[in-house]
């Protein structure tokens, strides 16, 4: 059982490292992509970051509780999974384009009003 969650743990790092470009262990990964998680997975996260350290140690890793353990991975890879870069980078790309563009609304406008002001239009 403690195997099984300890490969969870393993890949909720790697799919934080290929989705969410955070690397590192477990704990400073989930602090990187802090942002961008829903506040839940982080939590989630974190509490599987906290008990990666007991399954570490023999005797610590019988006083910890595998079901919820076992069913917050789950959740992490289930949300890091359904992550889409491709959207993600069109959004992102779309977010500069529109930027550009009210700025450019809004020196064309500003351009208007000094030549109206100075009555040259």
């Amino acid at each position: 059982m403690a195997d099984t969650l300890l490969s969870d743990i393993e890949q909720v790092q790697e799919l934080l490292k290929d989705r969410e470009q955070a690397g590192g262990d477990l704990a400073s990964a989930l602090k990187h992509a802090r942002r961008r998680l829903p506040r839940r997975i982080y939590r989630q996260g974190m509490r599987l970051a906290e008990a990666q350290h007991l399954l570490a140690h023999p005797k610590l890793r019988l006083t910890v509780e595998h079901d919820p353990l076992q069913r917050a991975a789950q959740e992490v890879i289930k949300h890091l999974k359904s992550i889409d870069l491709a959207d993600r980078r069109r959004g992102r790309l779309l977010d500069i384009v529109a930027t550009m563009a009210f700025s450019l609304i809004v020196v064309a406008i500003l351009l208007v009003v000094v030549l109206r002001w100075r009555g040259f239009v």
